[in-house]
Order: structure tokens, then C-alpha cells, then sequence
């Protein structure tokens, strides 16, 4: 189901609703720049969100992407434990919907 290839299909959105797919590049490019937080900064928080959402095109994208901005493996492999443990707090916050609500 998924494969880079997959991205040369983009042009068939352009081609269909121009309007929104440029403004949707105007904004992707203007979120990723360097502004008040670095575009290093910027490219390894989407490479977290990627992870976290398991987007396959995401994590590759911005994986390039931050270490085109000069991500090394060790902050790689530091923000893809932010990611994990912020999916794993994910659930053990929502199992406290498991349980009756305690008088106290």
C-alpha cells in the first residue's frame, strides 16, 4: 500500500483542486522555515509527529529532511523515543477512563 512511488501522483491534486494544493504548499513551506524555533528543530518534531502517527511517507520525508538539516543518528534516535514514550503515555493516560471515578 505504500510507496514512495505513490508521491508522483501528487500532480493529479494539483491538477484537480489547484487552489488548495497551492495554498497547502504555500503553508508546508512556510511551517518548515527557520523562524523563532530552528528548521532542524522544526524537521525533528515532524519526524516525532511521523513516528507517532506511523506515516510511512512522513518518516521517510522528514527523516531526509532533518538530516538534510543536520540531524544526526543520535538525535534521531533520541526524538524516536520522545515519540514512543509519548505514545505509551498516550495509553496509560486513557486507561484511567477503565476505571470508576473514586470518591475522595
Amino acid at each position: 500500500m505504500y510507496d514512495m512511488k505513490n508521491l508522483s501522483r501528487i500532480p493529479h491534486l494539483e491538477a484537480n483542486a489547484s487552489e488548495g494544493m497551492d495554498a497547502f504548499w504555500k503553508f508546508d513551506r512556510a511551517a518548515f522555515e527557520d523562524g523563532a524555533v530552528s528548521a532542524l528543530t522544526k524537521q525533528l518534531a515532524a519526524v516525532a509527529v511521523a513516528l507517532t502517527t506511523q506515516c510511512p511517507y512522513c518518516i521517510e520525508l522528514h527523516g531526509k529532511a532533518a538530516r538534510d538539516a543536520g540531524a544526526t543518528d543520535a538525535q534521531l534516535a533520541e526524538i524516536a523515543l520522545v515519540a514512543a514514550a509519548i505514545r505509551a503515555g498516550g495509553a496509560v493516560t486513557h486507561s484511567t477512563h477503565l476505571f470508576p471515578k473514586s470518591e475522595g
